[in-house]
């Protein structure tokens, strides 16, 4: 028990003696933190896209909620449905109404080229038409600025994230859409979700101008809890008058965001890997080099009867701080820096913009401070082993 408390003792003494040193090799202490720090900013940064792109399409989506495309459809643009199917959509088993009538939307989704705020260059928009009752459906959906589009005019809303990104969708303002203007009557916020990225107008309108007749290409349907939706789905697959497709609106979303996500998070991955590289020979550069300055300090302490355990453990320590602390700072500017900032990239479901922040998650910033956990360890790992088997006579020779 003794010899333990000694050991304990001893590791005590010779870290305390290490940190207080640091300030003597500031320098390359310094290149090595700030090198964590750079890695860990990256990764962090990056992988806040990924996050902030799965938020921007899982908050859409409603576990009581249920997309209705055509049979063989991944996404909307590939869907196909006649007014009459919307209907018998409805009518199903499951579906919650509402005083007037079954809380079903048959959505028309469109593509239209706006130019980027930010480069001027085009992207895809998408352009959604939608009943009145599709604002019940859509529950999130709010009007933050101005008013709803009427029935029957040539108006639009523009959700806030695309407001933001896309040039020309300010209120008051109009847009082409087909051969007509339409003027933009209202901004609309939906908890962050993908519709925010959006441009809605009346179905109706919408049919005309592309010459769609009555068809649209999805139904949502609110059900009336999402227990009820095994039955919702049997009801409409074995309806020999349609032929569809039924998943719940947050699978739905989850699929939509794979791609993307997966994307982002290995290039993320990937950069910050090989930046680590770097790091971990910046921070085995400035534990070698303490080392080498403490040589003489080292051989006196084994001299005077301390283990080599406790020298290891003191140079570990030190490259953890150091760690640690370029984690801290990196996870810290990574917040401050990216988190909320806005962008737009390609849904590659849809082939168009989705408009998201990035979103710094506290398991981000732990993630950052564990990699430059890692990146401490090996970096600080071969330069203790050295210090510990540094010949006692030797080193006491030496300047």
């Amino acid at each position: 028990m003794a010899g333990t408390v000694n050991w304990f003792s001893q590791v005590a003494s010779v870290t305390k003696l290490s940190l207080q040193t640091i300030l003597e090799r500031k320098g390359s202490a310094a290149a090595a933190m700030f090198g964590i720090a750079g890695v860990v900013a990256v990764l962090v940064a990056t992988l806040s896209i990924a996050q902030g792109f799965r938020h921007a399409v899982m908050a859409s989506g409603d576990a009581s909620t249920a997309l209705v495309l055509r049979s063989g459809s991944d996404s909307e643009m590939m869907s196909f449905m006649w007014g009459s199917d919307t209907r018998l959509i409805g009518d199903a088993p499951g579906v919650a109404q509402s005083d007037h009538g079954p809380l079903a939307s048959p959505e028309l989704f469109v593509i239209i080229n706006l130019p980027k705020r930010s480069t001027g260059t085009d992207a895809n928009v998408p352009l959604r038409g939608v009943k009145p009752e599709g604002f019940q459906v859509h529950d999130t959906v709010a009007i933050i600025e101005g008013r709803s589009f009427e029935p029957g005019r040539n108006e639009v809303i523009v959700g806030v994230g695309a407001a933001h990104e896309f040039a020309g969708l300010d209120l008051g303002a109009t847009i082409q859409v087909g051969r007509s203007d339409w003027t933009i009557v209202g901004i609309f916020a939906a908890g962050g979700g993908l519709a925010e990225s959006e441009i809605w107008t009346d179905a109706t309108v919408l049919q005309g101008a592309y010459q769609r007749g009555n068809t649209f290409q999805s139904v949502l349907a609110k059900l009336n809890s999402p227990q009820v939706f095994p039955e919702f789905k049997d009801a409409l697959m074995s309806d020999p008058r349609l032929n569809v497709k039924v998943v719940r609106q947050t699978d739905y979303y989850a699929d939509q965001s794979t791609v993307v996500y997966n994307l982002i998070t290995g290039l993320g991955t990937l950069i910050a890997s090989l930046m680590a590289v770097g790091a971990v020979f910046g921070a085995l550069n400035t534990m070698y080099t303490a080392v080498s300055a403490r040589t003489r300090e080292i051989a006196t302490l084994r001299a005077l009867g301390f283990h080599s355990g406790p020298v290891v453990v003191s140079v570990l320590v030190e490259s953890l701080f150091l760690a640690l602390a370029g984690g801290a700072v990196g996870g810290v500017s990574a917040y401050f820096v990216f988190d909320g900032f806005r962008a737009a990239t390609m849904n590659w479901q849809s082939f168009s913009q989705v408009a998201f922040a990035f979103n710094v998650t506290p398991q981000l910033l732990i993630q950052g401070v564990i990699y430059a956990t890692v990146i401490g360890l090996i970096g600080g790992l071969f330069p203790a082993i050295r210090a510990a088997r540094l010949p006692i006579a030797k080193a006491l020779r030496e300047l």
